[in-house]
């Protein structure tokens, strides 16, 4: 077994730094053991060996998403993604990714809330040149009217086809915008299809020329590499750009929720209704946060697949829903939601399920959960750390999206000590603080003549 004191951590740091590299912080072993290090610039790298196969993914995460946009701007951050893929000053538009697919890897780049990344999966020889084209468009982008527009009409015809001529999609959108009074959290990540077709070039390199840059970005390597090797790349690629001088990650704040709202969205299109309801709550870092690891136990516990109370009582016992559930999601920058849905049985009405879930949760908030549920719950959890050591992709979406939303490597790595030591007392006392009717928004989408929404 290979072991490190603090001395021998110490000589290989002096060592590193003294053939000029950044020093490299190794996390101590608990799920991904990262290697992890800061460029000049102010880069973040995390590497994540994985030897099994002879594979890397190479993502490029910055702290700018949708809720980052200027006021009625919405989908700029979404619409740069696509333009990211275009031309720069050195590279013909496409041909970023046509030396992908020769390579035989794979790209692709997603936009959230929070934030904007940028993947490649590659053999590990072609990391190296990964970086240099990544690197690339990190700074030379070019945008034309030649290039924006036909993009404008993709990405409309992208909201068409993925929101507006999908029911459920829409409902979602409507109850996003209830949820959410002042913060940005209420707009659509894609943004509304007027405030598409109103964004200008100058809209687009703006936010660009604001958020791109290395000291809003950060690399994560996963897969057959050599942290060191890593190092050296991304000096001679991402270290030469110079960092910029950043805006403040400036929010909103939500005012207090006083009130239940409720959406009910009738659509022709619709032949099996769908029920869900959420509670605005804490994330890991915003909020009560010593509720957050209570509440990834209480989803586990009360909506955790066929095993949760949820679906055991009105899918199985009572045959009430063909599907219920919950969720919980504490990986925003801001507040976030806990929430809970069913689908009904066709010859059962939305109300009647309701009452009955209602009734699961009075019981919930008035006799807690049990210590065996508990203690299941951890297990199903920390098991589902093994399974994610065994991808190339999946850890470094775990730390993409943890260290854009104001957490460390570290509180990736204590994440099952966090779990093991929660006690049937903290989730007892989550419960009874998320489940409050007047911070709660519920959505009902039922069949019926199109547009009758209330």
């Amino acid at each position: 077994m290979l072991w490190f004191t603090r001395m021998h951590v110490l000589r290989a740091m002096l060592l590193l730094m003294a053939f000029g590299f950044p020093a490299i912080t190794i996390a101590q072993a608990q799920v991904f053991n990262p290697a992890n290090f800061e460029l000049d610039n102010g880069m973040q790298v995390v590497v994540i060996k994985n030897h099994r196969a002879p594979v890397v993914t190479h993502m490029v995460w910055y702290r700018a998403g949708a809720a980052d946009e200027p006021a009625g701007k919405s989908g700029i951050a979404h619409y740069l993604e696509h333009l990211m893929f275009k031309g720069t000053e050195t590279h013909a538009p496409g041909e970023f990714s046509r030396i992908i697919a020769e390579l035989g890897g794979r790209e692709n780049a997603f936009t959230s809330q929070d934030y904007t990344g940028y993947f490649q999966t590659v053999a590990p020889r072609h990391l190296g040149l990964m970086m240099e084209l990544e690197a690339d468009r990190m700074t030379g982008l070019v945008l034309t009217d030649a290039i924006i527009e036909p993009e404008r009409k993709v990405i409309l015809e992208e909201r068409r086809a993925r929101t507006d001529n999908r029911p459920r999609a829409l409902l979602s959108e409507q109850v996003n915008a209830a949820t959410w009074l002042n913060h940005p959290y209420r707009l659509p990540v894609i943004g509304w299809a007027h405030e598409i077709e109103a964004i200008t070039r100058a809209d687009l390199e703006s936010f660009y020329e604001t958020w791109y840059a290395p000291n809003n970005a950060i690399l994560v390597v996963s897969g057959d590499v050599d942290p060191q090797e890593v190092v050296r790349l991304a000096r001679d690629t991402y270290g030469r750009i110079p960092a910029k001088t950043l805006p403040p990650r400036e929010r909103p704040v939500e005012p207090p929720q006083i009130a239940p709202r409720e959406v009910v969205m009738r659509d022709a299109r619709v032949d099996q209704p769908a029920w869900s309801r959420r509670y605005l709550a804490p994330s890991y870092v915003a909020g009560d946060t010593s509720h957050a690891y209570a509440l990834e136990l209480l989803a586990e516990i009360f909506g955790g697949g066929t095993t949760g109370r949820i679906y055991r009582s009105v899918v199985v016992d009572q045959s009430l829903a063909v599907s219920a559930g919950a969720w919980y999601s504490p990986g925003d920058l801001d507040l976030t939601t806990f929430g809970l849905w069913f689908s009904p049985r066709p010859e059962v009405d939305v109300e009647t399920v309701q009452a009955a879930l209602d009734e699961q949760v009075g019981l919930l908030r008035e006799d807690g959960i049990t210590e065996e549920e508990l203690a299941r719950a951890k297990q199903r959890l920390i098991d589902s750390t093994i399974f994610a050591r065994d991808s190339v992709g999946g850890p470094a979406h775990v730390f993409g999206t943890a260290l854009t939303t104001g957490q460390t490597v570290a509180d990736v790595e204590a994440w099952p000590e966090r779990i093991r030591a929660v006690t049937v007392e903290q989730v007892n006392a989550a419960a009874r603080a998320i489940f409050d009717m007047k911070r709660s928004t519920t959505g009902i989408l039922l069949p019926g003549a199109g547009g009758d929404q209330t």
